[in-house]
């Protein structure tokens, strides 16, 4: 090999190294360049401050947040839902609860969060507390509480998210009494196993008594009445059944409606840990037969309600005052939470008759033969329990 060729190869050496170094520079420069002019066309649309106007969103459940975007953009309210997810990734909003939100249109990302974050934008949400009646009560010394008629009226309460000052818009009471009462049952998804007694019901204004169950329910606040009323006893009648309902009600004698009955008394007489005790006392004294002389039954059809009952109050005859009428009440006095409709599908085991609660604190007595059941009686006086405060 010549001197000749070597130099010639070392130089095509350096030529190659030059140019690969222009190649790299040239290289990075285009990936600098594509990495701006992608970036903004990667930026996510979004709209700028509160927004105005006022939208309805609907968050259902299993709902990822990338769905819930997808309803903001939907109903106008975000931009994009790329926008919505980057602003709300790693904020409590991360886990929205199912439900309805007010919210404005054209809102920016960070404006929507903060808007499902707060929780006066929640609206169509109802909590009925185990043994919930369907007309306000009035108790003794404790005020006034609020039925499920009122509870669904409070609950299409919309505000006008531009007039912050104005008076919210919603249904009154008797517009959702109105379609308790005139509606047909079956357009309001009463079960079979209960319509021919909600038909017959003696008073109509309750005749729904029991078929709402207690718990967390979302309505549509914009909602006619009626598909109100159809969604939540559609609904309920669903839990009821998933307890075993209707084989529970043939094995212990009784129909499917007197189950859930008979379960209302059960939520208003007893202790949770009480409860399967109670059941047996109801089914005992069927059996007997002996009238139930519940005071709850009693207190369903006064204006004013307390433990304590007066004789006249035991001695007017109403469809549900078990102290004069033989067997249970013509229906639910309330609705009947799950545990206290599964005490009463599977009673404890045992021979009592009687039962009172003794002490302030809820400790229950319950007796097989009535000498018995009136000293403990003379306890719970004695302890002022049995005690009236009219």
């Amino acid at each position: 090999m010549s001197a000749a060729r070597g130099r010639s190869r070392t130089g095509a050496t350096t030529r190659f190294i030059l140019l690969a170094a222009v190649i790299g520079v040239v290289l990075a420069f285009g990936v600098m360049v594509y990495r701006n002019q992608n970036t903004e066309v990667a930026a996510a649309p979004d709209f700028d401050g509160q927004g105005s106007g006022n939208a309805l969103l609907h968050v259902e459940p299993g709902d990822t947040l990338g769905v819930v975007g997808d309803r903001l953009y939907d109903i106008g309210t975000v931009a994009s839902t790329r926008a919505f997810t980057g602003a709300a990734a790693g904020t409590p909003v991360e886990g929205i609860q199912p439900g309805y939100y007010q919210v404005r249109q054209e809102m920016s990302a960070a404006a929507a969060v903060d808007a499902l974050a707060d929780p006066q934008n929640r609206v169509g949400f109802i909590e009925v507390k185990p043994g919930g009646r369907l007309l306000d009560t009035v108790v003794v010394g404790g005020g006034r509480e609020k039925g499920i008629y009122t509870l669904i009226a409070d609950a299409t309460c919309l505000r006008d998210l531009d007039e912050p000052e104005a008076a919210p818009m919603c249904r009154q009471p008797q517009e959702i009494v109105d379609a308790a009462v005139q509606a047909d049952p079956a357009e309001l998804a009463v079960p079979d196993w209960a319509i021919d007694e909600v038909r017959g019901a003696p008073d109509p204004v309750r005749r729904l008594e029991g078929l709402i169950a207690p718990g967390v329910h979302n309505i549509n606040p914009q909602s006619e009445p009626v598909e109100i009323l159809r969604q939540l006893i559609d609904a309920s009648t669903a839990s009821y059944d998933e307890t075993g309902l209707v084989p529970a009600a043939d094995r212990i004698g009784l129909t499917p409606y007197e189950v859930v009955t008979a379960a209302s008394l059960v939520e208003k007489e007893g202790k949770l840990q009480d409860f399967d005790k109670v059941a047996r006392v109801i089914l005992n004294r069927l059996a007997e037969p002996m009238r139930l002389q519940f005071d709850s039954t009693v207190n369903y059809a006064l204006a004013d309600q307390e433990i304590a009952t007066t004789d006249a109050d035991r001695a007017e005859v109403t469809p549900w005052n078990t102290y004069a009428m033989d067997g249970l009440p013509y229906g639910p006095i309330g609705s009947p939470g799950l545990d206290a409709l599964r005490a009463m599908e599977n009673p404890a085991d045992g021979q009592w008759k009687y039962f009172v609660t003794v002490d302030m604190e809820g400790t229950t007595r319950f007796a097989d033969e009535y000498p018995e059941h009136e000293r403990y009686q003379s306890e719970a006086i004695a302890n002022g329990v049995l005690a009236s405060g009219r």
